[in-house]
């Protein structure tokens, strides 16, 4: 009894937990502040009990019977430091079930869903306020997480505990940009120096010394190739190709389509611009291919250019001088892949918030590192040919340009374009519009199982150089 400490934002909430019979004391935090490290310090300072629950959201929640208990036992039986679990969202009066993931050794994102209640075994949280060295204003909360994470074991309770009221109602499609909104620039700043932080503690850190690229390397027809994978596109594809076979270049560029067994008229789509000798057409046969191997095997086509530039079946480069514009970087930053800017737009081209997407978080000197905490790379991205040859995609529908962009920046630097040459297009027909929590929690899992192993792999290039 009384083996926990809390801290609420919501005084409806403290007011519910001081009833219940695990609790010692409730202290209400201002949750606008929250996030600072000046925040956690003071909790660590305030704290007595055995355990520290903090709730990060400032909507009321309320328990499921026992659910401290439960949480309890589970720590008693782990050791862990660190407890999370699944819960009920609240939203105009209906309730839904929402199942979080599991925490790996890459779950870096700093917008981790761990739900809005954190049970941290008192002394780990202690430990890892005595090694928060920086004052962050944003990053706090995220920095006590990972230095947790670094030394101790987090433990994901996989049974739904408490209800909290759904704050952001927003769709999942809507939900993807945040992270590059100019307006949280500041915040991603912080976000990266803790996360950089981390991955030096646990020696996953890459200082910016690349290998060079010999862009000259093997015999092509094609200087540059725009690959356009798809399936069941036909209200888009046609305005994909047409974008693509309207580049203006000083050098030999094609097209390749991919289709993988479109059902809805798109092949007919693509058959109508067969007269124009620059396209490719690859269909593919009705086994598994998904967008990674549909990269593959317009990469490994004879016909592929020296460098693969992407163009989704979607979307629209934003004018004629795209392609060489990927060349030209390619040879003037002499770099193994380029990303590139986009603009947020409608169907019809009109911007949309969060407007030009430009990826300043990628810089030379910690891109790479940076990479580990961001969910993708950026958009358009170019890749060098030979190299892709020799990596490979995955061949699965999401997240295969981030593990192989990650793959690359582990050796090889990538080079960036800040002017806009891309029109992403959100509409209805994204595969990502609006996703169900099942649907998201398994992409996330994906991603971050791909951090993981990228994570793991550049400890041990650690490891081998100090050997």
């Amino acid at each position: 009894m009384n083996r926990i400490d809390c801290f609420i934002p919501d005084p409806g909430s403290a007011a519910m937990l001081g009833r219940e019979i695990e609790v010692r004391s409730v202290f209400e935090v201002d949750f606008a502040s929250l996030r600072s490290t000046a925040a956690i310090r003071r909790i660590a300072s305030l704290t007595d009990a055995e355990f520290t629950l903090i709730s990060t959201k400032a909507s009321s929640l309320r328990l499921v019977a026992f659910a401290l208990e439960r949480m309890l036992q589970v720590a008693d039986d782990t050791g862990a430091d660190l407890l999370y679990a699944d819960h009920f969202a609240v939203s105009d009066g209906k309730e839904s079930q929402v199942p979080v993931i599991d925490c790996q050794k890459g779950s870096l994102r700093d917008d981790f869903d761990f739900g809005s209640l954190l049970l941290y075994r008192t002394a780990a949280l202690r430990r890892a306020v005595s090694r928060m060295t920086e004052s962050y204003q944003y990053a706090g909360l995220y920095d006590l997480r990972l230095k947790v994470q670094a030394e101790g074991r987090v433990e994901h309770v996989p049974e739904y505990l408490y209800y909290e009221v759904e704050t952001d109602l927003r769709k999942s499609g809507e939900k993807l940009f945040d992270y590059v909104d100019p307006k949280n620039r500041a915040v991603q700043i912080e976000m990266e120096q803790a996360c950089t932080a981390h991955l030096k503690a646990i020696g996953g850190y890459l200082a910016p010394r690349f290998k060079d690229v010999d862009l000259t390397e093997g015999e092509f027809e094609y200087e540059a190739s725009v690959v356009i994978p798809c399936r069941n596109r036909v209200k888009t594809i046609g305005d994909a190709i047409r974008s693509a076979l309207s580049q203006e270049t000083d050098f030999r560029y094609n097209v390749i389509v991919v289709d993988d067994n479109s059902t809805d008229g798109t092949v007919e789509v693509i058959r109508s611009f067969l007269s124009d000798p620059r396209l490719i057409y690859i269909a593919q046969d009705p086994s598994w291919h998904a967008i990674g191997g549909n990269w593959n095997a317009a990469v490994h086509h004879p016909g592929c250019g020296r460098f693969a530039l992407q163009l989704d079946s979607d979307d629209t480069y934003s004018d004629a001088h795209t392609v060489q514009r990927f060349v030209d970087a390619f040879r003037e930053q002499g770099c193994a892949m380029v990303v590139g800017t986009y603009q947020m737009t409608d169907f019809e081209g009109h911007p949309l918030p969060p407007g030009v997407i430009d990826h300043r978080e990628w810089t030379e000197d910690n891109g790479r590192n940076n990479a580990l905490r961001v969910n993708g790379l950026g958009a358009p991205r170019g890749f060098w040919t030979p190299l892709l040859r020799r990596l490979n995609f995955p061949t699965t529908k999401y997240g295969e340009d981030y593990a192989v962009g990650l793959r690359i920046s582990r050796e090889y630097r990538i080079g960036r374009i800040y002017e806009v040459m891309y029109n992403c297009r959100r509409w209805e027909g994204n595969s990502d519009a609006a996703l169900p929590v099942e649907k998201v929690n398994a992409n996330n899992l994906y991603k971050d199982r791909i951090r993981t192993w990228e994570l793991e792999a550049r400890i041990a290039l650690n490891r081998s150089e100090l050997a």
